[in-house]
């Protein structure tokens, strides 16, 4: 709590920050990742899309929890087909133009987060 009462929130990373430091550690461990779309600098929600290689996609979504910790959410319950991914993040797109996509390609299916993938 600050001095004033209200609950202190965590310093939030600058989207482009996360972004690029997401990319890097997806390479440094043999995955391809790459923006398909570029969000506000300072504070665009980012959606991670993984791709297995084998047409099945896993779309995870930037948000917070009860306690007010960042988590991934599935927001299309789990692994599905790239026209449904592409669908649900065109539709995102029009309501957050802020919005940033990143792809990983990962055979393992790996998102490379620390955060909990809910």
């Amino acid at each position: 709590m600050s001095m004033t009462g209200a609950p202190m929130s965590t310093p939030r990373l600058k989207a482009g920050i996360f972004v690029r430091a997401l990319i890097r550690r997806a390479e440094v461990e043999g995955a391809s990742a790459f923006i398909v779309r570029r969000g506000a600098e300072e504070a665009g929600a980012v959606i991670i899309k993984v791709a297995k290689m084998d047409g099945s996609v896993q779309v995870l979504n930037q948000t917070r929890d009860g306690r007010g910790a960042l988590v991934w959410s599935q927001p299309l319950g789990g692994w599905t087909d790239e026209a449904r991914a592409g669908q649900w993040c065109d539709k995102q797109v029009k309501f957050d133009p802020d919005l940033w996509i990143v792809e990983i390609e990962d055979r393992q299916g790996r998102a490379f987060v620390d955060e909990e993938i809910v």
